[in-house]
């Protein structure tokens, strides 16, 4: 004889569809800015960084490139945006933030790349 529980499976209910658009938005712009995470040559640096010279700007991008812990606290929104590591006993940020195709304002969606430029920013802990 099985221990098994044969209660009957529990139906789950769909989400809303404001809930499931919302979703896929997230998932889309989390997409969006794992790609565009993955290329260095889109990183621009602060001051900061830039003053620790060329290698240290090197193994920064690295750190950022392969950065894959995300939690609650640095991406409540679930956009992979927005990350932190330490270096060479430095405490660096780097920050993902979209902007219209003219770099004027945020942009009205992070999801359509057609409507949205990123601009990635590898700071020191202290200049953020």
């Amino acid at each position: 004889m099985s221990d098994i529980n044969h209660e009957p499976a529990r139906q789950i209910e769909p989400l809303p569809e404001t809930q499931s658009a919302q979703c896929a938005q997230v998932l889309a712009i989390r997409a969006l800015n794992d790609a565009f995470r993955s290329d260095p040559s889109n990183y621009v640096v602060t001051a900061g960084v830039a003053g620790r010279g060329a290698e240290f700007m090197a193994r920064a991008a690295q750190l950022v490139r392969e950065h894959c812990t995300f939690t609650e606290a640095d991406d409540p929104f679930g956009e992979h945006d927005f990350g932190g590591f330490e270096l060479d006993g430095e405490r660096l940020f780097w920050k993902i933030d979209c902007y219209d195709r003219d770099l004027q304002f945020g942009s009205e969606d992070p999801a359509d790349p057609a409507r949205t430029r990123r601009v990635l920013t590898i700071m020191l802990a202290a200049e953020y």
